[in-house]
């Protein structure tokens, strides 16, 4: 999930400049490998209530410019698009694929597996870079990072797949005109939501619904009906 920037992370008391290496620590450090519960098939360096990273994040480390490590955790949005991806592969085959606000690199991760000629994972934590190279050699793929804001761009994506994308109402509201004139051209747009707030109440059509196991320490419950849309 795309949210925010860091600038630095804890060293010996100092704060310094985030580097692959220092993102690679962090990060190994404060997750494990494991399968997110609906999408066994993938394994992604994940937080749980062991590291308790999100509380610890957002309590102890925010005040030296580090954002909440959305990265470490399977969302339920993203974990019903990357099922769906993976059981109707036809709609990714041999086609170049944009994860937008790809977090973990779940969804993009599925894609590969499905079948998709390119994947470029897209998402402006600079976490998420190090995080997605690192759950990709995990899985045995190969993706491409793109760490820049790319709302409002067209790099002739065949399709577009986003997953918890609508939590913010500013957020929401740049994506639909992208969204939209992504699709007049003719990319297919995917949005895996499991109710957020933001999330438009009109022209999008139902592909698959899902009831997607999450952290409670995140949610408001264990479970998350969970569906698939296509942009109409």
């Amino acid at each position: 999930m795309e949210r925010g920037l860091p600038h630095g992370r804890p060293d010996a008391g100092s704060v310094t400049v985030l580097t692959p290496n220092s993102a690679k620590k962090f990060i190994l450090d404060n997750t494990a490998l494991m399968a997110p519960p609906h999408v066994p098939e993938i394994l992604l360096h994940l937080a749980d209530e062991a590291h308790d990273l999100w509380q610890r994040t957002e309590d102890e480390l925010a005040d030296i410019g580090l954002p909440p490590p959305f990265w470490a955790f399977a969302w339920a949005g993203g974990q019903g698009l990357a099922r769906y991806i993976l059981d109707n592969s036809s709609d990714v085959h041999g086609k170049r694929v944009l994860d937008f606000a790809s977090g973990s690199g779940l969804v993009a991760i599925a894609a590969v597996k499905a079948g998709a000629a390119e994947v470029i994972a897209a998402d402006i934590d600079p976490f998420c870079a190090t995080a997605i190279r690192l759950n990709a050699e995990a899985n045995g793929v190969e993706i491409e990072f793109l760490g820049t804001d790319c709302i409002g761009t067209d790099a002739g994506w065949d399709v577009v797949l986003a997953g918890d994308v609508y939590y913010d109402r500013s957020f929401a509201d740049r994506l639909m005109p992208w969204f939209a004139m992504l699709k007049a051209r003719g990319a297919d747009i995917l949005v895996g939501d499991p109710g957020r707030s933001y999330m438009p109440k009109t022209g999008l059509d139902p592909l698959a619904v899902y009831e997607v196991t999450v952290t409670r320490a995140l949610e408001d419950a264990e479970v998350k009906r969970t569906t698939v849309w296509r942009l109409a």
